[in-house]
């Protein structure tokens, strides 16, 4: 069973508290106060109880359970597919895996539909061939393993930084310059939301991007990851005092119709496990990104 623990920021009923803290829903979080899966400074709390500031909340997650987590036809973009592998083109708004208290409308979901029992087991019942995932408010391209030997020769690349992912992001002010951002992240101390560049308990990240053009308050910029680390790319620009247009986590949210980061996987490569062949994918700019776009120009 996985814990989760953070210190609290007073003046904070305990279910909030929990939400803004991690990646948990409200009503998650009741859950598993309810369970007696949440204590502070080592003592089970009440749902409204108001945690001192600083004081150690500790949140216990249950196992899931695979009856949770059912096939879902829901329509997904795939790229490519073979007996192997799928590259699958996720569409803003889809959360990658299920999470506790939110087992459906997942791309998950949809492969289980799509792909039956064909999915890698590594991972676990939750994350059933997932060898990476972006964020829910970021579309793009992600590979998919259909078998446990697909799955480890992926990771392995993640691993070597031999695997090619490429984005597209349009952030906030102008950038003149190509540039690259070699800063460690690390989970925020007290936002379990939020990542942050930090020298404690913080793993290397190095994020390169190119200038593509310039518009009227905003760049829109081509980014490699030498690394792949949980938010990198809008830490990193948040860190250089440029977040993505829309990240309503590390910027202004604004504009606010984009709902999130205007932040595209758009190139992926690797060498096919199997065959030895190396594959790369390219996808073109979704909707919302070419609307932001236009909407920007002078």
């Amino acid at each position: 069973m996985e814990t989760i623990r953070f210190n609290a920021a007073g003046g904070c009923r305990l279910d909030k508290l929990i939400s803004d803290s991690t990646e948990l829903s409200r009503s998650a979080a009741v859950k598993l106060i309810e369970l007696g899966n949440v204590t502070v400074n080592g003592k089970p709390c009440g749902k409204k109880d108001v945690p001192s500031e600083g004081a150690e909340v500790a949140v216990s997650l249950p196992e899931p359970q695979n009856a949770d987590i059912l096939p879902e036809d829901i329509p997904i973009e795939i790229v490519y597919e073979d007996a192997d592998l799928l590259v699958v083109n996720k569409p803003k708004g889809m959360v990658v895996h299920p999470a506790v208290g939110h087992y459906s409308g997942t791309l998950v979901n949809a492969l289980m539909f799509h792909c039956g029992g064909s999915l890698s087991g590594i991972n676990g019942e939750i994350r059933p061939g997932i060898v990476h995932r972006i964020d829910k408010d970021t579309s793009g391209l992600l590979m998919v393993a259909k078998n446990d030997l697909t799955h480890i020769g992926l990771s392995e690349q993640i691993k070597a930084h031999t695997f090619t992912r490429e984005y597209s992001a349009v952030v906030t002010g102008c950038i003149k310059e190509n540039g690259t951002v070699n800063a460690p992240i690390g989970r925020h101390k007290t936002d379990r939301k939020r990542m942050c560049v930090t020298q404690e308990n913080s793993r290397e990240a190095v994020t390169h991007y190119t200038v593509i053009r310039n518009y009227a308050g905003y760049t829109h910029l081509a980014v490699w990851l030498e690394t792949g680390r949980t938010h990198q790319i809008r830490v990193h620009m948040s860190y250089i005092g440029h977040p993505v247009a829309g990240d309503e986590v590390y910027g202004s949210g604004k504009p606010k119709w984009l709902n999130g980061q205007c932040l595209h996987a758009k190139k992926i490569g690797f060498v096919h496990p199997r065959t030895g062949e190396y594959m790369e994918f390219d996808s073109e700019l979704p909707e919302y990104f070419v609307k932001f776009l236009r909407s920007i120009e002078v």
